[in-house]
Order: structure tokens, then sequence, then C-alpha cells
């Protein structure tokens, strides 16, 4: 009886505590309530790929915009809380990106549908930006996010982002989505 009443809250304080917190709990959607363990978020079933989408091929062109695609299964567990996205090949190391000027939108490139709410921070040394999603995107959806360069590298070479999606919730465990591979071309070669 001394167990039940230490898990229970003891009185009947403790118990309409947990009651109402159950209850809480029990009333969000089932796509989204975050899956923690130990304090960290987690995906169930995590995305695993990223379609990467660019429509300007050639060195400094200005208005280029990186679309980074994802889709979140229905069996993810958790919403989408945000991608970090980081250069790791390409000779231009310089190239700055707008980070005001970042968006995020619910489906594909050139089949736009609504906007999705997005912060975004550009660490120059390390070459990564981080997009967070204040109103996770749920299970289920293909969100885009779109990065914009002040123009495009200023040097032809194949250059690479490793992107990883990032589970809704506190201290997100990050899933990898691989390697988006942007060839930039020379108008000379």
């Amino acid at each position: 009886m001394a167990i039940r009443k230490r898990l229970l809250g003891g009185t009947v304080l403790g118990a309409t505590v947990l009651g109402t917190s159950l209850l809480a709990a029990l009333a969000l959607p089932p796509a989204a309530r975050p899956t923690e363990l130990e304090g960290q978020s987690w995906f169930k079933s995590p995305p695993w790929k990223v379609e990467f989408t660019n429509y300007w091929w050639y060195l400094m062109q200005a208005g280029a915009e990186y679309y980074f695609t994802v889709t979140l299964s229905e069996q993810a567990g958790s919403g989408l809380g945000g991608l970090v996205i980081r250069q790791t090949r390409g000779v231009d190391r310089d190239f700055p990106f707008f980070t005001h000027r970042t968006r995020a939108f619910v489906g594909r490139p050139r089949r736009e549908g609504a906007a999705i709410p997005v912060q975004a921070s550009f660490d120059q040394p390390s070459r990564t930006m981080t997009v967070r999603f204040p109103e996770p995107p749920t299970p289920g959806q293909t969100v885009t996010v779109a990065l914009r360069p002040w123009h495009n590298p200023t040097w032809a070479d194949t250059y690479m982002f490793g992107v990883q999606a990032l589970p809704a919730g506190p201290n997100p465990v990050p899933a990898s989505l691989g390697f988006a591979t942007m060839p930039i071309y020379n108008l000379r070669d």
C-alpha cells in the first residue's frame, strides 16, 4: 500500500496532479507527443533521406535558393523540430547566407504549400546552418527548407552538405539524413 501511495502521489492532491498531467498528455494527438528517453527527444521512425534541389548551377549567380526536402513518416513519433545543414565539401568556404530570408513550407519546390515559421542561424567558421521550427511540422508531412546565399560560390566545384533532422522536444537527438550534392559550374568550361 505504501508503494502504491508513493506512485500515486500519496495524497488526493498528488493523485489529482498526476491524473491532470496524464490527461493533458493523453489529450495531445499521438503525432504531437515527443518521444523522450532519459531527457532526450528521439524519432520513433526517423526520416532517412534528404532531397536536394537547386535551379542555379553557375558560379556567382545571384538569387539562388537551395531546397532541402524531408518527408516525415506517419510513424515518426515526433514532429520535425529543425534541420542542421553543414557544408562538408567545396572549394569556396566563404559564401554567406541570408539567415533572415531562410524559409520553409509544406510540400516540394515549385509545389509549395503552407508556410512554416522558422528561426535560422548560420555559423560561418563551421559552415553550419541551423533551422528551427517553433511550430514543428507533424509526422506524415513533407517539408522543404529554402536557404538563400548572397550568391552561388565563386569557385566551380561539387559542394556537399551533411543534413541532420532534429525531433521536436527537449535535447533532440539528431537523425542523419545523408548528404546533399550541389555541382556548381563555370560558364566558360
